[in-house]
């Protein structure tokens, strides 16, 4: 069983940055894959990025590409997500997950319980 915590949402303004922190817990977590989906009112959950525990592989959707960035503490069992030049179309429930896919989100196992973020014009 894995269990993951998402933190670090809040508010910001367009044009600014925030970093959100999933906190990774549970029997062979690194085994996973870790990824980032977000939600908006309306949408279906959609992928923001991925990467392995134990590589320096990552991948991005286009829509964040070169302005986000995920990242890994392997001694804290830690993933960040890094988001610069946030703007309003970014506003969702950000969260956290573990599993074997890649952008499906249902190949993913493990979900923490999301965190808003909210990108105001």
């Amino acid at each position: 069983q894995v269990q993951l915590v998402e933190s670090g949402g809040g508010l910001v303004q367009a044009g600014g940055s925030l970093r959100i922190s999933c906190a990774a817990s549970g029997r062979l977590v690194s085994a996973y894959a870790m990824g980032w989906f977000r939600q908006a009112p309306g949408n279906e959950r959609e992928f923001v990025a991925r990467m392995v525990w134990n590589g320096a592989s990552t991948y991005y959707a286009d829509s964040v590409k070169g302005r986000f960035t995920i990242s890994r503490d392997n001694v804290k069992n830690m993933v960040y997500l890094q988001m610069n030049s946030l703007n309003p179309e970014d506003t969702a429930v950000y969260y956290c997950a573990a599993g074997v896919g890649f952008t499906n989100p249902k190949e993913y196992l493990y979900w923490g319980q999301g965190t808003q973020v909210t990108v105001s014009s």
